[in-house]
């Protein structure tokens, strides 16, 4: 299984996030306490990865998943939105066993 997939539109956009970066750069994943239901997913530009994150290459695009995350990450896919009132990255996460009204917080089960 892999540790965490990109759709077109989530590798495209954090290319575009990612042109004139250093040549190490990626975007950094996590997730941390926070919301109604517990968690929170974070993203980052970093310049390298940190001494223990899980590096992920896919599509042209490096991420780095904090190691604090990868147990709620694994087998996630990473998707980049676009509407009329919003845009942002987005995961569909097969780890996830609840996502609160606002779609700000998730639970893991």
């Amino acid at each position: 299984m892999t540790l965490l997939s990109l759709t077109d539109a989530a590798a495209e956009r954090a290319r575009q996030l990612l042109d004139g970066a250093s040549p190490g750069a990626g975007l950094r994943l996590g997730v941390k306490s926070a919301g109604c239901s517990g968690f929170k997913y974070t993203i980052e530009l970093a310049d390298s990865p940190g001494a223990l994150d899980d590096v992920v290459e896919a599509k042209g695009v490096r991420l780095f998943v904090d190691p604090m995350a990868t147990m709620y990450l694994l087998g996630a896919e990473m998707d980049f939105t676009r509407d009329k009132l919003q845009s942002g990255f987005v995961f569909s996460n097969p780890n996830e066993s609840a996502r609160c009204g606002c779609g700000e917080s998730v639970a893991f089960g």
